[in-house]
């Protein structure tokens, strides 16, 4: 079939930071060096996943998807999130990523998230809900935030409208798709654990 049904963004040239990961996963040739083709491909894999700017550049958000997939059925391969605890959220500011599970065994996730910005770090450390607002709105940001489960002072699990592909850009919270905040408040409950830890992408 000939022609385009939409008219995508013009692809960059740019060689990326996760150039040789990203064409790696996507099978190209591994060479590090960005060309049309390896342009197309990425553009196409953010234009699946909702990646935006979908121009075809190897960053740390198309990178952060990418391993949120290669990660799916075992987030915590690494062991960072402590299984001794029973029902936990756990939450890989690395891979803005985070899961529910119990013991060893994987409840929920792992799903995509946006933390905080530059001066609003998501706080790292052992944490647990201590309080839950189905329909809270912030007086603080004059925000919806649905399904908010805090853990934190002010940070909270909850609902956002726009994505949560992009960099990270809350004032503390962990922002989620809706469904995503929605499975959350059904699984968790006041006094259940929550551990934050890694870096956000570019620190």
């Amino acid at each position: 079939m000939g022609g385009t049904a939409h008219a995508a963004p013009a692809c960059t040239t740019k060689t990326g930071p996760y150039q040789k990961d990203v064409e790696k996963y996507l099978g190209r040739p591994v060479d590090g060096k960005q060309s049309p083709a390896d342009c197309r491909a990425i553009q196409d894999f953010q234009t699946r996943h909702r990646i935006s700017p979908n121009a075809g550049y190897a960053g740390p958000v198309t990178w952060g998807v990418i391993q949120q997939e290669i990660t799916r059925r075992n987030p915590n391969a690494a062991g960072k999130c402590p299984v001794n605890k029973g029902r936990i959220a756990c939450v890989d500011l690395s891979r803005q990523i985070s899961w529910i599970q119990d013991g060893k065994s994987l409840k929920f996730g792992p799903v995509p998230v946006r933390t905080g910005r530059n001066g609003y770090e998501t706080r790292t450390g052992a944490k647990k809900v201590y309080w839950r607002s189905v329909n809270h709105w912030s007086t603080l940001y004059n925000v919806r935030m649905p399904y908010a489960q805090f853990f934190d002072g002010g940070q909270a699990f909850h609902a956002i409208s726009g994505s949560v592909y992009s960099p990270p850009g809350s004032h503390g919270c962990i922002n989620m798709r809706t469904a995503d905040a929605k499975k959350y408040w059904s699984m968790l409950a006041n006094g259940d654990d929550v551990f934050v830890y890694g870096r956000k992408p570019g620190t």
